[in-house]
Parts: structure tokens; sequence; C-alpha cells
């Protein structure tokens, strides 16, 4: 219990004239991945008793410095009759637990402030390692603590210097539901895929790692979703090329060029081996609009590599851009073999990655040259970034969120912007500034910028709804309200398609695998509701 533990922390006080005491325990048990870190240590029958009544860093400073209430048993001597007799009786007294100062840190803080450079990129070359928002994420429910007391130690030198992240505040909430469908749903129990609005009422849904027949392992296969009476159901994927299939690729990006086809880019097998090439995904449907089959035959083709994708990356974004009436797919940082951080780009021409397969090489190559010398890009150089969102806007392209190289999360929206002989980077202003994140998803409506979830580093708030209004830049957050679900939302490593006629948005997967609690996997496609917000913004 608690107790024994804050009867600990009193008896080295009082005890010790000139003491540091230092703690290492859990916090934010509430949030999401608090939940998963909370049912792992049940399970393994180590319950976290004190984490409920000290659940963050405040209340654990509250804990070594404040007066506290404790409920006292004591046994009075006393003489009836000739007779010693002993009896119980209680009171309440308050004290403090005897330290003079204390400071705390969260571990994600104290790694970044108290690592050295040289000794972090040690431990990043020991091993191939991408799994950042699992990394973040437990280092952000763990947290370093010291305590000090007496003359020559009274102030605590440990942690100079650094500010707590303080979080302003949610302006409302959006509810999440669990989408209408069809009890036989299954395969959507996946991280670091990507999903796309493919056709009318089907989504398609490629890669990722996740469960399959009860095995945690890369997925192969495409799973399509396909609406009908108002409910989303399950669609049997058939290739078209007989032995063709899926990679397995993660954290790759579909890009939607047109109804019934879109473009594969990029993505990883492992940290340590990258998928190479684009791929073009294309449904054999004539009429897009007509009922939805019950199996979906997709063309996969494989084409080969652009000279301007030379370079394997991972977790990058794309989106479609215009210049000059020509639609171009913009690809945009990511990550590389090696721990690099990617911060340039390159732009394919549209209807070429639309041409016949016998024509593609040439083609690519001979556009790729083409976009290199005729497209100037004009404006400061944006710094490299991985896990952020692309969006297309009025013809050019919003860049929103990222990790940088030092794997600072970044709270900068630029903008791609059309001019007469290319593009032109802007920074977006957004009032009040953007919170940092990373691993978000993003659509744009009605002017407006939508960023939904990611990992951000103000515990324990966790990243809801962002909308940002694209002509004036004011921006407000709003907090997904969990009630209605049965198990706890993660909102990073997910997919999301935008349904304009209702103003929802459908999370499709997220979780993640992390190496202290196992699997967390998002159970079943999730909606949300944004009219009122978009609304009311």
């Amino acid at each position: 219990m608690c107790s024994r533990s804050d009867a600990l922390i009193q008896w080295a006080a009082t005890h010790f004239s000139q003491a540091w005491f230092t703690l290492y325990e859990q916090i934010h048990p509430d949030d999401p991945f608090g939940c998963v870190m909370q049912n792992h240590f049940r399970r393994c029958s180590s319950q976290l008793r004190s984490l409920t009544r000290y659940p963050d860093l405040k209340a654990q400073r509250v804990r070594f410095m404040q007066k506290q209430l404790y409920n006292s048993v004591f046994l009075a001597r006393s003489e009836v009759n000739g007779c010693i007799t002993g009896l119980l009786a209680a009171t309440q007294k308050w004290f403090k637990l005897g330290w003079a100062e204390c400071v705390a840190m969260d571990m994600k803080e104290f790694y970044d402030h108290f690592v050295s450079e040289e000794e972090r990129w040690r431990i990043q070359a020991l091993e191939p390692f991408d799994e950042f928002e699992e990394w973040h994420l437990k280092c952000s429910h763990y947290f370093i603590l010291v305590a000090s007391k007496g003359e020559g130690l009274c102030r605590a030198p440990a942690f100079p210097g650094v500010e707590e992240k303080v979080f302003s505040g949610f302006a409302g909430t959006v509810p999440a539901l669990v989408c209408a469908t069809d009890a036989g749903v299954t395969g959507l129990r996946r991280y670091g895929h990507r999903s796309v609005h493919i056709a009318p009422d089907v989504i398609l849904t490629t890669g990722g790692f996740g469960d399959r027949g009860g095995c945690h392992c890369r997925l192969t296969d495409l799973h399509a979703l396909i609406k009908r009476g108002g409910k989303w159901t399950n669609g049997n994927v058939c290739l078209a090329r007989p032995g063709e299939a899926w990679d397995g690729r993660l954290f790759h990006t579909v890009t939607l060029l047109q109804a019934g086809w879109a473009v594969a880019v990029g993505g990883r097998l492992s940290p340590a081996s990258p998928a190479l090439g684009v791929c073009r995904l294309r449904v054999l449907e004539a009429d897009c609009s007509s009922p939805p089959p019950s199996c979906l035959a997709v063309e996969l083709t494989r084409l080969p590599p652009a000279e301007g994708l030379a370079r394997p990356r991972w977790r990058h974004a794309a989106t479609e851009v215009v210049h000059r009436g020509e639609r171009y797919l913009f690809v945009y940082g990511g990550c590389g073999p090696g721990q690099s951080v990617w911060a340039d780009w390159v732009f394919l021409h549209v209807e070429e990655l639309r041409c016949r397969q016998g024509d593609v090489r040439l083609a690519l190559t001979v556009f790729a040259d083409m976009v290199r010398g005729k497209i100037p890009v004009e404006g400061p150089l944006p710094a490299g970034r991985h896990s952020h969102s692309a969006c297309g806007w009025a013809g050019g392209a919003l860049i929103a969120g990222g990790l940088d190289a030092a794997e600072r999360a970044l709270g900068s929206v630029l903008c791609l912007q059309p001019t007469e002989r290319g593009f032109r980077w802007c920074p977006v202003e957004t009032h009040p500034p953007l919170t940092p994140r990373y691993s978000h998803t993003a659509h744009v409506h009605r002017g407006k910028l939508l960023l939904v979830g990611g990992v951000w580093f103000c515990a324990p708030s966790v990243p809801g709804v962002a909308v940002i209004d694209l002509t004036t830049g004011f921006t407000a957050e709003y907090r997904i309200d969990v009630a209605a679900l049965e198990w706890p939302l993660m909102l990073h490593n997910h997919s999301s398609v935008f349904m304009p006629d209702e103003e929802e948005v459908l999370l499709i997967g997220g979780g993640g695998n992390c190496f202290s609690f196992g699997s967390h996997l998002n159970r079943h496609p999730v909606r949300l509701a944004l009219g009122d917000i978009l609304s009311g913004h």
C-alpha cells in the first residue's frame, strides 16, 4: 500500500540530517498508454499501488514537500482496579515528510537533457530501431525524482533549467463511437499501415504490422472495407495477377490520384530493410459508382524506381500538387537507413504514373529529370523530418508536425505554395501556436486543416483533433471522448479516412508493439463526427 512507501519516505527524512532521496516510478495511469501499462502489471500480479494516489509529477512533489494528514493508532496504558490494560486510541495529525526540496521530470525529458549527444548516438547505433512512438510513450510514463534535505545538500542540483511542458487546454470534445460494421469485420488490428478511400464506399488498407490468426507479424494481405446499407463489411481482395502479393511494408504512403487507383511509395520491411519501388494499385471496376462487389479485384503493378526516389525512405509524406496545370505526386522527408532523416523532396508526374507498364521505365526517368530542372522551389529550406503529415491544398501542399533528426517534435505548419515559376515554402502562422506532435494523420476540409491524433509530450493529455483555420491561423484543440469505447484508443500509427459528405473521420487501426508491455492494437474502426466543431470553429 502507498502508506508504507510514504512511511519509508518519512523514515529516511527523520533518520538522516543530510540526504538525497531518488525515486523512479510510473505516472499517468489514465491515458490510453497508461491503461496498457497498468494492465501489463496486473497480468504480472504486480499492482502499482501508489499510482492512483500519485498519478503525476505534481502529486509526487506534493508527496515529498507538503504536510499530509495521517490517521494514527496507538496503545494507551491505563490502570483499572489495580490492573494495567491496553486501550487502542485513534487520532489524526499533520506532519511534513521532512524534505526541503524536490525536483522531478519524466524520462523523456531526462534522456533529452541529461544524456549527452554522443551517448545517444552510441545507443542508437547498437541496433536498428525506429519504434519512436512506443519509446517516447514509455519514457513519458516513467519519471525520476530527487528530494533533498540538509544544510550542504539543501538545493538538489540534479535537474537545473528544465521547464515542464504545459498544455493550454481543449476547446471542446469529439465523441468517439465504434463504427457501424458487420459482425464479420476482421483484419484491421494493425499499425504502420495505410488506408485510402479508393472508390465510392470502398476503403482499401495496405500493409502494416498486426494480428493474423492470433499471431503478430507483418501483414502481406490487402484489406477492403465495403459499405452496404449504412454498415461497413469485409470485402475479399483478389489480385488480378496470379502469384502476385503485397510485400508487407510498413510506414509507406498510399495516395489516391483518381477514383479507382492510387500509388504506394516507400516504406520498410524492418528498420534495416527498406521496401524499394513504387506500386500502383488499381481497382478493376469499369464503373466505380456501381454497387461494390463482394470480391474486389485489384491490379498491383510494381513500377521501376524513379531516379528522384533513389533514396530509400519511410515515415515520409506524399500528396498531390499542381504545377502549370499538370498534376504531380509530391514526396517529402522521411527516414532512411542508419538513422537518417531526409529533408529532400521529389515530384512525380501523375499521368506518367498511370502509363502502361512497358513505358514506365523511360517515362519515370525522363520526368524525374524534368522535375528537378524545371520546378524550382524557393524559400527557406525546412528542417528534415519524418512522421509528419502532408495534404494537398490550393494546388500546393501543407506539411504539419513531425520529428526532426534530434527526435524533437515539431509544431510547425508549412505551405508549399504555387508560384508562377514553381513553388515557395511559406510558414503558416497558428494562433495559439500548434502543440508539437508527430505520428498523426491530416485532412483539409472547408478551408481548415484537421490533424487527428498523434504523439506529443504534454502528458497526461493526448492529442485529439486540432482544427486550424487556414485563412486566420486560429487553432483549437479538441479532446476525443472515449467513454463509449471498451478499450484504450491508441491515437498513433493509425490511418484515417475523411468522409466529406458526413463530415466524419474513420479511424482505422493504430497502436504499437511496446518492448516492455507488448502489442496494443485498436480493436475496431472508430468514427469521429466533426460537423459540430467545424461549424463552431
